[in-house]
Formats: C-alpha cells, sequence, structure tokens
C-alpha cells in the first residue's frame, strides 16, 4: 500500500465477514503510525445490500456463528461494533453498498469535508490560487488541472470534466 503524503484513506471492510474487520483494524493502525499526521480515516463497512435487518441496530445476527462462510444475507460485524472502534480511533465512519451507490456519495463528501484546508494545496488557474503545477510554470493561467488538490470539490451529477483536467 502506497500512503506517502497521503490526506485521506478508506479502509474498507465486509460487513459479512468478521475477519475483513480484523484486517481492517490492521491497516488503520499501520496508517497511524506510518502515513501523515493528520491523515482522515474512514472505516467503511461495505455490502450494506446483503445487511439483514435486524443486524443493523445491533439486534440479533443471521447464522449467529459469526464465520466467514455463512448466508450470504447475513450481517456478521454489527454496527455498534465498527462504529464504537470507529469513534474510539477518531476514524470516520460509514457502512456502504457499492452495488446500490448507497452511502458512497456520503463518505467521499464527509472525507472532503474533513480534510483541513490548511493542508490543501492551492493550485493555479482561474480561481487565482496562485502556486505552479507539474509543468513548472508560475501559475495564474491555464487550468490548473495539473498541479495539487483544488481548495473545492464538486459532487454534483452531470457536472463534466473541465477542459485540460485530467480527472
Amino acid at each position: 500500500m502506497y500512503y506517502r503524503n497521503a490526506q485521506t484513506a478508506l479502509v474498507v471492510y465486509d460487513i459479512t465477514k468478521p475477519t475483513s474487520l480484523i484486517k481492517a483494524k490492521h491497516w488503520v493502525s499501520e496508517l497511524q503510525r506510518q502515513a501523515s499526521p493528520g491523515i482522515v480515516i474512514a472505516l467503511v463497512g461495505n455490502k450494506l445490500d446483503l445487511a439483514a435487518t435486524t443486524a443493523a441496530d445491533g439486534g440479533d445476527v443471521d447464522g449467529g456463528d459469526g464465520g466467514d462462510g455463512g448466508d450470504e444475507g447475513s450481517r456478521a460485524v454489527l454496527t455498534a461494533e465498527a462504529k464504537a472502534y470507529a469513534d474510539e480511533e477518531g476514524l470516520l465512519f460509514y457502512e456502504t453498498s457499492a452495488k446500490t451507490g448507497e452511502n458512497v456519495q456520503s463518505v467521499f463528501e464527509a472525507i472532503a469535508n474533513a480534510i483541513p484546508e490548511s493542508t490543501l494545496k492551492p493550485r493555479g488557474g482561474a480561481g487565482g490560487f496562485g502556486g505552479s503545477g507539474r509543468a513548472g510554470g508560475a501559475g495564474g493561467g491555464g487550468s490548473g488541472g495539473e498541479g495539487g488538490v483544488g481548495m473545492a470539490v464538486n459532487l454534483e451529477d452531470g457536472v463534466g470534466a473541465k477542459e485540460g483536467c485530467a480527472c
């Protein structure tokens, strides 16, 4: 895993497999030890579409054994357990479904809002932030798509990439 100078990290586990949360905790520990100070880490439980509704509030879980090979439709990691860990470690916490898209945008919006502005690198371009891109210019001109991270994140649907942008 490469995380030098990373501003954020998403550590994703499978809510139907308890061992994936254990592995996620190891990755969180690694990031806290080795990544940039102040990195924003989000713990994300995936496969929410497969969760049993009774387990969402910490209730009974289908299958009951907590094993990895149980019924595909059962939750094996309780929301309360993962949320308590995230709170203890100062992490953002979300449960998502990559299949349905549920909460996926919310995770990225929360991360974008949690990054301290002081850690963002200003970029050149029409916004007038100055600085220079990777190409080595004096900044101020061009699209600004080459250098650093922008000062704002637009996650609206239907917004296309700007001319000259690599995104």
